[in-house]
């Protein structure tokens, strides 16, 4: 058969490229494949993936590669590929669309568009080759959607809109300044105490993210709080770095880490390895080394960077984006052990005491989800930090990367973006600052330079992503962002090491003013995603909520700070106040999903500069009254303790009988493991103190078909009762432990925001 090669194969991403021989005519992102639809009269199908996304992979090996499906897309659609990565600005408005229209999202996101305006008439995401579990099969999707164009078009047009409309309230509305202050950032600091996990570490519930924005805020907010404050910020902070540092999301042989843990005890990673991430822990572990004075952060940030220098760098000194989560369509293939493949590696010592260190001993802890017949294997972990036996651990993981270099790797995503590149530029300067190594900012300096080269235009605008030759699309705020802040952090460590640093902090306010005039509404002074003269899509994007990275308002705010402090002359702390004016609606609202600009905030309130005339200049609202009751969306469920009080004893557990009720048509993700990624299960923990665990004897949950999901979901409905069981714990008690039910509720269309519930029940430890 005669290999078919599409218009992608003209593209740098590597994403992109991964789609050049599929029989799908894909065009890239653009006014040609615009224009294409217009004039034939079709909708446009846009398929939005990256290329360490696993079921990106599934979805094109199932249905992209088939000529049967490829021949009904080109023949009904304009069939368009995009790289969220290199356009995060399309990709954050198409998915606020899917995530209106379905309760969810995720990628690949799989979007159906009317030509003329470019709305969305039609979201989803992964749909598979054949119908299973009330999901239609993607040619049925197709069909439907082509038949809706074509025969329904003022129906089409209209859902359009009302998804546009959804889409423009989250990202255009234009709210009046409110007064923030020292409350948002008190608020910011009790919510993130009350979703510490003192158990396993971390904030909240499976799966585990390591939110380093949250832990750069405790650190920053530590030394201003009170004592009491002051010890349960530290307790969460160590508990958190430890367990991270312990756990399989923590590469122990290579270095770095993966993307996120599936379970509470950071065990069983998902396996994809992201430049964000690692440049984020690098600096989180580099500056907790230096705030708690311990050597194992300071060697999680080491390792970290080494891993990075070691796989992740173009010989010119830029920073590839991402490595895969599988090899051989098998998830973390390449980084799985059994005690064999120890053995094999290590002579008898160092495999004894490895297999008793790495948890290899108590039995296997991972099998394929995908690949349910493979025998079971394990990911390395640690049952404790390491220190007396850092050294031996650090030679036997040298003698194991040795080895597992000899396997098939994944695939390396070599890509350099702007912002990302940012993210390790910081990480290395404040690496440098903590361990005195000056190849840490050496390597920043290189990273700087490189982009310089590559993706700065003669007038000094920035582009987004490099790839043997610079991308076609302009930076975003967050690029500028991330630079402005990477730049400035070496500037700092150039300083420390007592040098000039004045060519970066001049590069970095370059940047800034640059930013502002590109960004900025110049009525409300606050920043959007993208710059006045971009594309326009039906809508300009003005994020404000942190995600994986911080949002690009956020992280600029930081930058303009950290200039500030070492550019007074400038005008930017100006910049950084109109910008706090201008988004303080978003923070007061919710001072933990804009915890980087909570965040900055507090710098702002530290450092005296003038916030309350700034908000008064702009005539800020004072908030209105808080009224538990107003304006908050009914729940659909119910949760009631059989009791107000119970005793804890070392010998005399403590027990209470809890009924859950749930409305007619909603259900809840019940607590059996294997439950739909991205919905949180029915759970039980304990938050805001240690010294007593809660165990709970959960119901079996009833299997339900759910749109979107390939298997039945185990769920709960209608009234169940269940027991929970406090037991001691060997830990001291420290804080106020609280009892707390975290759940997810959904009905047919959608699926709520997941909710934590604290129980009125008082614990007395004994």
């Amino acid at each position: 058969m005669p290999e078919h090669t599409n218009s992608l194969i003209n593209a740098t991403s590597p994403y992109l490229l991964q789609h050049a021989h599929n029989p799908v005519d894909w065009k890239q992102w653009g006014e040609a494949a615009f224009a294409e639809a217009r004039d034939r009269g079709v909708p446009i199908f846009l398929s939005i993936g990256y290329s360490t996304c696993y079921w990106c992979h599934v979805m094109e090996r199932e249905s992209f590669e088939s000529e049967a499906t490829a021949k009904v897309m080109n023949d009904r659609f304009v069939c368009v590929k995009l790289d969220r990565e290199e356009r995060p600005d399309v990709d954050d408005v198409y998915m606020v669309a899917t995530q209106a229209m379905t309760g969810r999202g995720g990628w690949p996101m799989s979007v159906f568009l009317e030509p003329d305006s470019l709305r969305p008439f039609y979201c989803g995401t992964y749909f598979p080759p054949e119908p299973r579990s009330g999901l239609p099969s993607f040619e049925q999707v197709l069909l439907g959607m082509s038949d809706a164009f074509a025969q329904k078009r003022g129906d089409v047009v209209r859902q359009a809109e009302a998804v546009a409309e959804a889409v423009h309230e989250q990202f255009a509305a234009r709210e009046r300044p409110v007064v923030v202050g020292a409350e948002q950032v008190q608020q910011a600091v009790a919510t993130i105490l009350k979703i510490a996990d003192m158990q396993q570490g971390g904030f909240g519930a499976a799966p585990k993210f390591p939110q380093p924005a949250y832990i750069d805020f405790l650190l920053a907010v530590r030394d201003a709080s009170d004592a009491s404050t002051r010890s349960a910020i530290d307790r969460v902070l160590t508990l958190t770095l430890d367990e991270m540092l312990k756990g399989g999301i923590h590469d122990h042989v290579g270095g770095g880490f993966h993307r996120y843990a599936v379970d509470a005890t950071w065990t069983v990673p998902h396996f994809e390895k992201m430049l964000y991430d690692n440049g984020q822990l690098a600096a989180t572990y580099a500056i907790a080394a230096r705030v708690f004075g311990s050597p194992e952060y300071l060697r999680v940030a080491t390792r970290c960077a080494d891993y990075v220098l070691r796989e992740m760098t173009h010989p010119e000194g830029g920073f590839y984006s991402a490595q895969d989560a599988e090899v051989d369509h098998r998830e973390g293939l390449n980084y799985l052990w059994t005690p064999e493949e120890i053995r094999a590696v290590l002579d008898e010592d160092d495999a004894t005491f490895a297999i008793d260190r790495f948890g290899l001993d108590v039995g296997p802890n991972f099998r394929d989800p995908h690949h349910p017949d493979d025998p079971p294997t394990n990911v390395l972990r640690l049952d404790k930090p390491p220190r007396d036996d850092a050294d031996r651990l650090d030679r036997i993981a040298a003698d194991l990367l040795r080895a597992r270099d000899k396997r098939k790797q994944p695939g390396l995503d070599d890509k350099v973006l702007v912002s990302w590149n940012g993210t390790m530029i910081r990480g290395l300067a404040e690496l440098a600052v903590s361990t005195g190594d000056q190849r840490y900012r050496i390597a920043a300096e290189r990273a700087a330079a490189f982009i310089d080269a590559h993706l700065v235009d003669e007038s000094g605008m920035l582009y987004r992503s490099w790839r043997g030759t610079r991308g076609d699309s302009q930076a975003f705020l967050e690029d500028y962002a991330n630079l402005v802040v990477g730049l400035c952090a070496l500037a700092r460590a150039t300083r420390h090491a007592e040098a000039d640093a004045g060519s970066f902090v001049s590069q970095a306010s370059t940047l800034a003013e640059r930013a502002v005039s590109l960004f900025v509404d110049s009525q409300s002074g606050a920043f959007f995603d993208t710059s006045h003269d971009a594309t326009p899509l039906f809508v300009r994007g003005r994020s404000t909520y942190d995600g994986a990275m911080p949002s690009g308002v956020a992280t600029m705010l930081q930058g303009l700070l950290d200039l500030a402090d070492l550019d007074p002359a400038g005008n930017h702390a100006d910049h950084a106040l109109r910008a706090i004016v201008a988004h303080s609606a978003a923070i007061h609202a919710s001072p933990i999903a804009t915890v980087h600009s909570t965040h900055a905030l507090f710098r702002v309130l530290s450092g005296g500069l003038p916030i309350e005339a700034a908000l008064s200049d702009a005539h800020a609202a004072e908030p209105e009254p808080a009224d538990d009751a107003a304006g908050e969306t009914p729940q659909p469920v119910e949760i009631y303790a059989g009791v107000e009080r119970l005793s804890v004893s070392a010998e005399t557990p403590g027990e209470l009988t809890v009924l859950v009720r749930i409305d007619e048509g909603f259900h809840v993700i019940a607590a059996e493991p294997g439950g739909p990624d991205g919905l949180l299960p029915f759970r039980v923990a304990i938050v805001g103190g240690s010294g007593v665990a809660a165990y709970a004897d959960y119901p079996s949950g009833a299997p339900i078909e759910v749109p979107g999901e390939t298997q039945p979901v185990m769920a709960y409905e209608g009234s169940f009762e269940m027991t929970i069981a406090l037991e001691r714990t060997e830990a001291e008690r420290q804080g106020r432990p609280i009892l707390v039910v975290t759940y997810q509720a959904c009905s047919e269309t959608e699926c709520l925001v997941p909710q934590t519930v604290e129980l009125d029940v008082a614990i007395d430890l004994e």
